[in-house]
């Protein structure tokens, strides 16, 4: 598999959310600008806090035109309890099998023991990867290179 980072095209996915929702990369492109959370499990505290985050940051990626994706292979149920918990506002999408994570070079393990490594993909309005960062960047750095101010002016 070739390496995927900042200038890759995004992969294609199509995935659901917690509620049964459709999501597909494609309905994106060419509209808004993507970021993708990949995280490795609900409840856990580190990704309580990068979740949580996200949903304090709302309002900045919303002004900035960004559609924002928690990604795990855990169950619509697991991500509804997540959710209501936490109350989060980002969607979490249904990544069974980590198929999705693995195009994005989230993966980590061999065989059987496979895991999400927490990375987060900014992916521009034309479906480039223009943010690839592991662990819990900030939302500014990650707005800088998803939706550059410059390019909201």
């Amino acid at each position: 598999m070739a390496t995927i980072g900042v200038g890759s095209p995004a992969p294609e996915f199509s995935l659901t959310d917690e509620k049964g929702r459709a999501v597909k990369l494609s309905n994106f492109t060419g509209k808004q600008p993507v970021v993708l959370i990949f995280y490795p499990m609900d409840q856990t505290p580190g990704c309580t806090m990068q979740l949580c985050a996200a949903r304090d940051s709302d309002s900045m990626y919303k002004e900035a035109g960004v559609a924002v994706f928690g990604v795990n292979g855990a169950s619509a149920e697991s991500h509804q309890r997540f959710v209501g918990k936490h109350n989060l506002t980002t969607p979490l999408l249904v990544d069974k099998g980590l198929a999705t994570a693995s195009r994005y070079g989230a993966v980590m393990g061999l065989g059987l023991i496979r895991v999400i490594n927490r990375t987060v993909v900014g992916i521009s309005k034309e479906g480039k990867i223009v943010f690839y960062q592991r662990g819990i960047p900030s939302t500014t750095d990650i707005l800088n290179k998803v939706a550059p101010a410059s390019a909201r002016s």
